[in-house]
C-alpha cells in the first residue's frame, strides 16, 4: 500500500491541528469553570441531546472578522458550535453557544454560522434547536454584532410556523439576544444557571434605584411564573435537553407534515369510570381538571406547558391512541376557571402553535366567563380575549370541544364553540350552557315576580329551577344543534379517539390573504 508523501502528511497534520484547535474551544480551564457552575460545555450539550454519533458539524473553522479591537484575540469556532444530527432518528439542525470562547458573544461570523444552519433547516424541512449561553452582542464588533442579531431575528420570524423552533436557555441571555428565543415556538430554561432580561441589575439600579439579583430579575422561575416568557423549567442542563427530546415527540418535522404517531398499548375504548367521582354537577365545588386530562389521554402522560403561569387555563400535549393532540382546558381550581388577560394570551399562542404544526386540538370547557374587574378592563381584556376567539377561528386543524360543566357568556364562544369553528362539540350530563348561570339569570329575568311574591326566597328558588329547565342544561343546546351529543362520562376516551380518527384527513380552505390581522 502506497504511503502518502511528506507534503500530503504535512497538509493532513495541519488540518488536524486546526480542527483540534477549534474543537478545544476556550480550553480545559474555561471548560472546568462551566462545570463548576453546574453547566455543560457547548459540545457536551450537543452530545447529550443528539443520537450518539449523529452530529455533523458545519463551519468548524470559522473565526471572527478582524478589526483593530479584535487584533490578537482568539476565537476558535467563533463561540458557537453548529451543525445537524438526529433525535430518535429524526434530523434536526442545532446551534450551541460556547461560553468558553469570548463568553459565547455574538459577532458577525458567529451569526453567519447560526443563520446558515437556520437556512438549511428551512430548505430541508427540519426543526431548529438553539442552545443559548452567551454574554450577548460582541461590543468590539459594534454595529456588525447588531446586524448579526437582526439576521437571526429575521429568520426566526420568516421561518416561524414553517419548521419548529425550540430555544433552550442554559446560561446568560440578555439584551437584544432575548428576542430570538422569544420569537421561537418553545422556550425551556435551566433553574439556577440561566436568566433572560433586556436590561441587567446594574442598569436598573442606576435608572430606577431598584436592587435585584440576576435570578430575581430574569431567572427560570420568574419567566415560568410571572412573565410567561418560558414554557418549561428544569433542574440542570441534562434535564432541559431531555425535555427537548420529549417535546419533539409531539411535533412534525415541518408544517407540511403531520406529527408522528406512536404505538399505543392503552386501549382506545378504556372506560373512564374514575371520572364519575371527580366531576360533580355542583358548580361551587372545584376539581382538578388535570386529573380529567390524564384519565382521558394515553397512559396518563400529559406534557403541560407553562404550568405555573396563568393557572386558570391548562395547555399542553398528549397522545390519543398514539396520535398527538393539543389540549386547552379551563382549570376550576384557579379563579373558578374564568378567563383573564394572561390566560387568553397563553391559550391563543398555544392554539396557533398547534395549528402551525397540524396538531389537532381538544378543548375541555368549564368556564364561568371572563374575569370581571376594573383592572382587567383597563388592561385590555377585550383585546386579549379577542386573541382566543381569533386563534380558534383561524385554526384549520381538527377541533373537538367537550363541555365538562359550565359554559357561560362570551367565554362559551372563546372556548371554541361550534359557532367559532369546532368540528364536533360534546357535553357531559353535568354541563350547563347559557348566557349566564341560572341563579344570576333568574335574579334578572324574574326580578319583578320574585320581588312581588309573598315568599321571595321560595319564589326565587322556583324561578332558578325553571330557568335551569328552560335554558341552563346541555339538552337545549343539543336540540338546537350547538352540541352534537351528550355523552356518558365513562365512555369519553372511546368517543374522543373515534372522533379524532374520523377527522384525521380534514381539509379546510380559507379565502386568499397574505395573513390575518390578529389583535395583538
Amino acid at each position: 500500500m502506497t504511503q502518502p508523501g511528506f507534503e500530503l502528511q504535512e497538509l493532513i497534520a495541519k488540518m488536524e491541528q486546526r480542527r483540534a484547535y477549534a474543537l478545544a474551544g476556550g480550553g480545559p480551564e474555561r471548560a472546568k469553570k462551566q462545570h463548576e457552575g453546574g453547566k455543560l460545555t457547548a459540545r457536551e450539550r450537543i452530545e447529550k441531546l443528539l443520537d450518539p454519533g449523529s452530529f455533523l458539524e458545519m463551519s468548524t473553522l470559522v473565526q471572527h472578522a478582524r478589526n483593530r479591537l479584535m487584533d490578537g484575540v482568539e476565537s476558535p469556532g467563533e463561540g458557537v458550535v453548529t451543525g445537524s444530527g438526529t433525535i430518535d432518528g429524526r434530523q434536526v439542525f442545532i446551534f450551541s453557544q460556547d461560553f468558553t470562547v469570548l463568553g459565547g458573544s455574538l459577532g458577525k461570523r458567529n451569526a453567519m454560522k447560526v443563520t446558515k444552519i437556520m437556512d438549511l433547516a428551512a430548505k430541508t424541512g427540519c426543526p431548529v434547536i438553539g442552545l443559548n449561553d452567551s454574554a450577548g452582542a460582541r461590543i468590539q464588533e459594534g454595529v456588525d454584532s447588531l446586524s448579526g442579531y437582526g439576521e437571526i431575528f429575521y429568520r426566526n420570524s420568516v421561518y416561524s410556523g414553517a419548521v419548529p423552533q425550540i430555544s433552550a436557555i442554559l446560561g446568560p441571555c440578555a439584551g437584544g439576544a432575548v428576542y430570538s428565543p422569544a420569537i421561537t415556538d418553545f422556550v425551556l430554561m435551566s433553574r439556577g444557571s440561566s436568566y433572560m432580561f433586556i436590561t441587567g441589575p446594574e442598569v436598573i439600579k442606576s435608572v430606577t434605584r431598584e436592587e435585584v439579583t440576576f435570578d430575581q430579575l430574569g431567572g427560570a422561575d420568574v419567566h415560568t411564573r410571572k412573565s410567561g416568557v418560558a414554557h418549561l423549567a428544569y433542574d440542570g442542563d441534562e434535564a432541559v435537553l431531555a425535555g427537548i427530546r420529549k417535546l419533539l415527540t409531539y411535533l412534525p418535522q415541518n408544517a407540511r407534515e403531520k406529527p408522528p404517531v406512536r404505538d399505543c398499548t392503552d386501549p382506545a375504548d378504556r372506560r373512564n369510570d374514575k371520572l364519575l367521582s371527580v366531576v360533580t354537577p355542583d358548580q361551587r365545588k372545584p376539581y382538578p381538571m388535570i386529573d380529567v386530562i390524564k384519565e382521558l389521554v394515553d397512559d396518563g402522560d400529559f406534557l403541560e406547558l407553562q404550568p405555573d403561569w396563568a393557572k386558570n387555563i391548562i395547555v399542553g400535549f398528549a397522545h390519543l391512541n398514539g396520535a398527538p393532540v393539543g389540549i386547552v382546558a379551563n382549570n376550576p381550581k384557579s379563579m373558578g376557571g374564568s378567563l383573564n388577560i394572561d390566560a387568553s394570551d397563553k391559550a391563543a399562542r398555544f392554539i396557533r402553535t398547534c395549528d402551525c404544526y397540524n396538531i389537532p386540538i381538544l378543548t375541555l370547557v368549564d368556564v364561568s366567563g371572563f374575569l370581571p374587574g376594573v383592572q382587567q378592563e383597563h388592561a385590555g381584556i377585550i383585546r386579549h380575549g379577542a386573541k382566543m376567539l381569533y386563534a380558534y377561528a383561524e385554526a384549520t386543524v381538527p377541533k373537538v370541544t367537550l363541555i365538562v360543566r359550565k359554559s357561560y357568556g362570551g367565554a362559551y364562544l372563546a372556548m371554541n364553540s361550534r359557532d367559532m369553528g369546532a368540528d364536533v362539540v360534546y357535553a357531559w350530563p353535568t354541563a350547563t350552557v347559557a348566557v349566564m348561570g341560572a341563579e344570576g339569570a333568574a335574579n334578572i329575568v324574574y326580578r319583578k315576580e320574585i320581588k312581588e311574591s309573598e315568599n321571595p326566597a321560595a319564589a326565587r328558588a322556583q324561578k332558578v329551577a325553571e330557568y335551569k329547565e328552560t335554558f341552563d342544561n346541555p339538552y337545549i343546546a343539543a336540540a338546537k344543534g350547538y352540541i352534537d351529543d351528550v355523552i356518558a362520562i365513562e365512555d369519553t376516551r372511546r368517543v374522543l379517539v373515534q372522533t379524532f380518527e374520523m377527522l384525521k384527513d380534514k381539509v379546510e380552505e380559507r379565502p386568499y390573504k397574505k395573513h390575518g390581522n390578529i389583535p395583538l
